[in-house]
């Protein structure tokens, strides 16, 4: 929570817009995707610092902290290495290397000390089920149709700031397990993305209305990060491709809020990989 305190600085977002602005990078759908597709390889790192570390060194296949790089790979930072920056959750950032500043022991296949989670069951499902409870969320599955995945509302709204709004997330008992996770993750993204509006509690921001189209892009992209970072199969890729074509411009998404999203979502699941440091 201290990282998304952090991350709600306006001068903060001032400085970060600026940076994705200035950088000219994600204005198309190709670029976009290709940074989505970072961000899943990346998986040590929360979304957002994915992010950030694309936007520094476009090209990076792998990144972490000195103490990973030792502990887990067995390599060494060279002398002189250029350090790459991340938002810290107990400071204002942290130290990250690229591989190709490092030496020692050849990577595992696939990064292995950070591979995803894999398949998903029922009893993983209870567990996220009880995670989401605790966040006065209710996991409420119904009978419904092949075409209904799911859904989220607002079942009442706090009366003061600082306490809780109560949520139900709807989804169809009929699916496999994988098609529920994807699902849970959608609904998570559309809350943490401000689309049920703003809610102290869990932090989430106020938004602008957004359009239709725009709150589902927002929310498929932040379900394709968090089922393809954890190892598990859904229809996101295929939505994306048919809503962000190469040519065109997806300046409507913003990527600060679907970042973060994807992260929040992450740590309320208990599905974060983190980089350890010093």
């Amino acid at each position: 929570m201290q990282q998304m305190d952090l991350l709600e600085n306006e001068t903060a977002r001032a400085l970060l817009d600026q940076l994705l602005a200035d950088s000219r990078l994600y204005r198309t759908g190709k670029d976009y995707r290709a940074l989505l597709d970072f961000v899943i390889r990346l998986r040590n790192f929360a979304p957002f610092n994915a992010m950030l570390l694309q936007v520094q060194k476009p090209g990076l296949m792998y990144a972490a902290s000195r103490l990973d790089w030792l502990e887990r790979f067995n390599r060494t930072v060279k002398d002189g290495a250029r350090p790459l920056l991340i938002l810290w959750p107990f400071g204002p950032v942290a130290l990250v290397y690229d591989v190709a500043d490092t030496l020692g022991d050849p990577l595992p296949d696939g990064v292995s000390a950070f591979a995803a989670h894999g398949a998903v069951d029922s009893a993983t499902l209870a567990g996220y089920a009880s995670k989401m409870a605790k966040k006065h969320i209710v996991w409420n599955e119904v009978d419904a149709g092949d075409g209904k995945a799911g859904s989220i509302k607002v079942l009442a709204r706090a009366t003061e700031p600082e306490l809780p709004n109560s949520y139900q997330m709807t989804v169809n008992r009929n699916h496999d397990h994988n098609v529920k996770f994807a699902t849970v993750a959608h609904e998570l993204g559309h809350l943490f993305l401000g689309h049920l509006g703003k809610d102290k509690y869990l932090n989430v921001p106020e938004r602008p209305p957004l359009q239709h189209s725009q709150r589902e892009l927002e929310a498929e992209s932040v379900s394709y990060i968090v089922c393809t970072r954890n190892g598990v199969l859904s229809k996101s890729e295929s939505y994306l491709a048919d809503h962000v074509k190469d040519d065109t411009t997806v300046e409507q998404i913003d990527l600060y809020q679907v970042m973060r999203a994807a992260g929040q979502v992450e740590a309320l699941l208990g599905l974060t990989a983190q980089t350890k440091y010093e």
